[in-house]
């Protein structure tokens, strides 16, 4: 592993034991919606996941969805959640172990923590409403993420001098104009069916908030 792949793997794991510090894992044996919940999403992740293409080895493209698994979960459980469809999809072959660290933290972290960032900023700064909720909280940090994501990969590949540059902008930073509408309008779509039919499983929604005005 190089330097930049040991770091990465250091921070990542520095999330990933303190989301599952915080974990009361009485309280989660116990709650089977929170189980379906969890697993049933990293089940989905790792469907979405396995939907990728690329021509070079490493610049795969794939939708994300990790901001409506965010807001249906909530910060630590979708960390954990998207580690464990890290791991089926690594343990499957579709990514390198030894890029265990930079996948974690710049596919899971870098998403999660973009939408729970804005999350936090629309409900403290903004008047909430469910459109509010809708676009700030799931469309546009979709959108961003997966510009983010894309292009901080781009330039792990290009500083690791895997790929010129001109072969990852031609191959995938170029991409990014692409992804960025598909990436947010699923993951608007979804919250947006999941607010209304099922708001249970919603974590970051409640109806006081957001409808009863």
């Amino acid at each position: 592993m190089s330097t930049l792949q040991t770091i990465a793997l250091l921070v990542y794991s520095g999330f990933l034991v303190g989301a599952l510090k915080h974990l009361d894992v009485a309280h989660f044996l116990k709650n089977k919606h929170q189980q379906h919940l969890v697993f049933g999403s990293a089940a989905s992740l790792f469907v979405l996941w396995l939907f990728k293409a690329g021509i070079y080895d490493g610049l795969d493209v794939h939708f994300l969805g990790l901001s409506v698994v965010t807001l249906m979960l909530g910060f630590r459980l979708a960390i954990i959640t998207a580690f464990i469809t890290l791991l089926g999809s690594t343990s499957v072959g579709f990514n390198a172990w030894e890029n265990i660290g930079v996948n974690g933290l710049v596919g899971t972290i870098l998403p999660i923590g973009v939408t729970y960032l804005f999350y936090m900023l629309s409900f403290h700064r903004i008047t909430r409403q469910l459109f509010v909720y809708i676009f700030l909280c799931a469309f546009f940090p979709a959108a961003l993420s997966i510009a983010l994501k894309t292009l901080t990969l781009g330039l792990f590949y290009y500083t690791e001098g895997t790929y010129p540059w001109d072969v990852i902008f031609d191959n995938y930073v170029l991409l990014i104009p692409l992804l960025v509408f598909p990436e947010a309008l699923l993951n608007g779509m979804a919250i947006t069916l999941l607010v209304i039919y099922q708001p249970t499983w919603v974590y970051t929604f409640h109806d006081k908030f957001y409808l009863d005005k």
